[in-house]
C-alpha cells in the first residue's frame, strides 16, 4: 500500500495520541469523518498500524530501575536462538529484545521495581535462559529521547 500525505498525517496524529476519537482525528487531518475512518481501517489492514497501547508512567506502577542488557549465547545454531528467543518471550520484565551484531547476540532493555529486583532477575531468569554464556548490563541512568513514534517524513 503506498502511503500519502494525508495518511502520513493521520499516522503523525495516531502517533500522539491513539485513543484520539474518530470525529477529533478527522478534524485535526481536514477530512471527513467517513473518509478519515476509511483511511484508518485501510492502514490497519495493510499492516501500517499494527495495534493501540497506553504508554504508561514507569514510576507511577513502581518501575523504577531499567537496564541494557547484553546475551552472548554458546551457540549459534536456528536451534539456539530459537530457544532463546521463546523463553526471552516470556519474561514479563524484558521490555525489548532485539538480536544483534557485534560481541553479543542479543540486546534487552529490561525494567524492574529495584536493584535487589533486579539482582533476583539477573542471577535466576536470565542467568537461566536457554543456552546463554553470558549476561552483561548495564544501569539506565534516565531516558534522553523516548518516543514510540516513526518519522514519517
Amino acid at each position: 500500500m503506498q502511503i500519502d500525505r494525508t495518511d502520513r498525517r493521520i499516522l503523525t496524529e495516531l502517533q500522539r495520541d491513539g485513543s484520539l476519537a474518530n470525529s477529533a482525528l478527522a478534524g485535526r487531518v481536514d477530512l471527513s469523518e467517513s473518509a478519515c475512518l476509511r483511511r484508518v481501517k485501510l492502514l490497519e489492514q495493510a499492516g501500517i498500524i499494527e495495534r493501540y497501547t497506553a504508554v504508561l508512567n514507569p514510576l507511577k506502577i513502581g518501575i523504577t530501575v531499567s537496564f541494557v542488557v547484553r546475551i552472548t549465547l554458546k551457540g549459534q545454531t536456528d536451534k539456539d536462538l530459537g530457544a532463546f528467543e521463546q523463553a526471552v518471550c516470556r519474561v514479563p520484565e524484558v521490555a525489548e529484545c532485539y538480536p544483534t551484531t557485534g560481541e553479543s547476540d542479543y540486546m534487552l532493555r529490561v525494567v524492574a521495581r529495584s536493584a535487589a529486583d533486579f539482582e533476583r532477575l539477573h542471577s535466576k531468569v536470565l542467568t537461566k535462559l536457554p543456552g546463554v554464556a553470558r549476561v552483561d548490563s548495564s544501569f539506565v541512568l534516565r531516558p534522553v529521547v523516548k518516543h514510540a513514534g516513526l518519522p514519517l517524513d
